[in-house]
């Protein structure tokens, strides 16, 4: 059985993170609400527990609460900001609002190592809080300290209980990552089981247990995600697997051509294609709310499944590739104190009496661990690092109304931003930390700019450049691309593309804006 830490989510929006570094530690981790039934956390077996961060204050009267069995399990409970104060709070000592809130970068003092903290290691943390620990439980040590937090961790290590001021989650704090990995490991005890061969081997049995000798049908789209869903299901089932791509007319330029090929070529699977640009933009007439063209998307791709599934002999499954953060962005009643950002077209934008049951092979899997466990599976390399592509394609890159006219005019001019950046070989982030991107696209704004075209006024659209660097695609920073390519790929456009004057560069990070644009 695989060794879990169960993180209880109090709505940081961080919390991914604290879950993405443990499972760099090689240990799994589960992300559940604070509130989730005592039999549903219990019954994941944990090794220890991981309070997050939240925005709320422990004195406040409907504040979330500990749950009585973390401390009755006499486990190792590690709290996060407010999990700490919530950890003080539970255990006697004394929360209070601080004099001065603390938000952004600090620098601690190690106090006491405990099983946790290094005096050698990095003192740069993130802090993110408005409460602090005035007085700490009876049996806990003062760790840390920092220039306005007096008590900036702290730890019984008998109990195996810690507490962090401080964010060590995010990349800000540097030595954040071994921190964790000593809790987890060190304290907890844990093996370290979480590998890819390891992720295989259960998803295998797991796809198996679900779709016994049933057929299945996979849902491709060329994208990392919906490749290595598929071919972790056909080593699970293999000959029961048909896989199907619909050409939605929503596609990257030459999208369809490079699907079939990577699928027969790479995989060897039974690829059925469906045409049906003139479906998906009938349906999408009018619209120009974001979450309608995700639901209509949803709706108009899984209703085509059906049909194919219908001419494939009703195959009862479909296989879909749902990552993490889909699941975390998209279902917020699975976070009791997070908002949900957007629908995505994978998990939120299907319809309710589909008559498909999904499989989601990769459910609980965030980026970069997808992209491990398909190099481990075979697929090419190429492919397994190919730049993430949404669901709902261009649909979400065409702001406004999607006609067969914009949607051409945003392919051309994304292909040639990805065609500049191919070429100055920035198309993925460097290994030597040089720059680089991890996602990076065109979008067609709904607005007109007034330009000079050979002497002539013009009145056209505009094209925003979107360039991001991440490890997890949780948050991101937008890429500093160089100027000569950037004003390379905006002359091109402006000359190229019929009916765009004019060419912008997004800098906005995520947080507070999300990657794609709807």
């Amino acid at each position: 059985m695989t060794e879990t830490i169960v993180i209880l989510d109090y709505g940081s929006q961080y919390t991914q993170l604290i879950a993405r570094r443990v499972r760099e530690a090689q240990v799994f981790s589960e992300l559940l609400p604070w509130d989730a039934p005592e039999a549903t956390v219990l019954a994941m077996n944990p090794i220890g527990f991981i309070l997050s961060g939240g925005p709320r204050s422990v004195y406040d009267p409907d504040a979330p609460g500990l749950p009585a069995y973390v401390l009755e399990s006499g486990l190792p409970v590690l709290g996060i900001c407010y999990g700490m104060q919530l950890l003080t709070h539970a255990l006697g000592g004394k929360v209070a609002p601080a004099g001065q809130r603390e938000y952004g970068p600090a620098t601690i003092e190690v106090l006491d190592e405990s099983s946790l903290l290094d005096r050698n290691a990095d003192p740069a943390v993130w802090m993110s809080h408005g409460d602090r620990i005035e007085q700490p439980p009876a049996g806990f040590t003062v760790a840390a300290r920092s220039g306005n937090s007096p008590i900036a961790a702290i730890s019984a290590a008998a109990r195996g209980y810690y507490g962090l001021q401080f964010h060590p989650e995010v990349r800000h704090t540097p030595a954040g990552p071994a921190i964790l990995s000593r809790f987890v490991r060190e304290v907890c005890g844990c093996r370290g089981d979480w590998t890819p061969q390891s992720i295989i081997s259960q998803a295998v049995e797991q796809i198996r247990a679900q779709v016994g000798s049933a057929r299945v049908l996979a849902a491709v789209s060329g994208g990392v995600d919906s490749s290595v869903a598929t071919a972790l299901v056909q080593k699970a089932v293999g000959d029961q697997l048909s896989a199907v791509f619909v050409d939605t007319g929503l596609m990257r330029k030459d999208e369809g051509l490079w699907v079939e090929k990577a699928f027969r070529d790479n995989l060897g699977a039974n690829l059925l294609t469906i045409h049906a640009s003139e479906d998906f933009f009938d349906h999408l007439k009018g619209i120009t709310a974001p979450e309608q063209k995700r639901s209509i998307i949803g709706e108009t791709f899984i209703r085509l499944f059906e049909e194919a599934a219908h001419d494939l002999g009703d195959p009862p499954f479909l296989v879909q590739g749902t990552i993490y953060p889909d699941v975390v962005e998209s279902r917020a009643p699975e976070r009791a104190q997070a908002h949900r950002i957007k629908t995505h077209h994978n998990v939120g934008g299907l319809p309710e009496d589909m008559r498909l049951n999904l499989v989601e092979p990769l459910r609980y899997l965030f980026k970069d661990e997808v992209r491990v466990v398909g190099e481990a599976l075979g697929l090419p390399r190429e492919l397994v690092w190919r730049q993430p592509f949404p669901g709902p394609g261009l649909a979400v890159r065409c702001l406004g109304e999607l006609t067969v006219e914009r949607v051409e005019k945003l392919r051309a001019a994304d292909a040639i931003f990805t065609e500049e950046l191919g070429q100055a070989g920035l198309l993925q982030v460097r290994e030597d930390g040089g720059g680089g991107t991890s996602q990076a696209f065109a979008v067609l704004l709904p607005v007109k700019a007034v330009g000079v075209m050979g002497d002539q006024r013009t009145y056209e659209e505009v094209i925003a450049l979107r360039a991001v660097t991440t490890e997890d695609f949780m948050t991101a920073d937008w890429a500093r691309l160089p100027y000569d390519v950037l004003a390379k790929v905006a002359n091109r456009i402006v000359n190229e593309v019929k009916g765009v004057n004019r060419v912008t560069y997004d800098i906005t990070s995520k947080p507070p804006g999300t990657i794609e644009w709807e």
